[in-house]
């Protein structure tokens, strides 16, 4: 044989077989690696995508922590400022039932120091009735001179 007819036949089984490759094996070869390239470049924007999310969501997050932080701030500072609305208005209201009841006792300590004189007037009336009674030895009538011992516990 010839070396030349070896090379020919080398030549057309080689072409045969590249024609082979290229027609048969090649086309889903390509399309498994496309389908490949595209999953992975769909896992990677989706990875972004998931990425940006995330960081949006983180920032969403703080915001909504700050507004809750600062929310917070203001309840507590509306609590304190009410707070001290109440102890101030309890403190008022205490001094003004401090007051009104220190007045009703001045009232009743009038009142009963009053009475007690009326009472002291009268003992000392009926006292100096008695005594004069004692003294002219006869019995006045009190009934009789009403009139006689008010003008006595008046004048005492």
């Amino acid at each position: 044989m010839n070396i030349n007819l070896t090379l020919i036949i080398q030549m057309i089984v080689f072409a045969l077989l590249v024609w082979f490759t290229m027609s048969r094996i090649w086309p889903p070869l390509m399309r498994a690696v496309e389908e490949r390239q595209r999953k992975i470049a769909q896992g990677l924007a989706a990875a972004d995508r998931g990425e940006q999310e995330l960081q949006q969501a983180r920032q969403g997050a703080e915001a909504i922590l700050r507004e809750a932080r600062e929310r917070a701030g203001q309840i507590i500072e509306q609590a304190q400022h009410r707070a001290n609305d109440i102890v101030g208005q309890a403190r008022v209201s205490a001094s003004q039932e401090g007051q009104r009841l220190v007045a009703s006792a001045q009232q009743q300590i009038d009142l009963q120091a009053s009475r007690a004189r009326e009472s002291l007037r009268r003992d000392v009336g009926e006292i100096a009735i008695a005594a004069a009674s004692k003294l002219l030895e006869r019995e006045i009538d009190a009934r009789a001179h009403q009139e006689l011992i008010s003008k006595l516990a008046a004048q005492i």
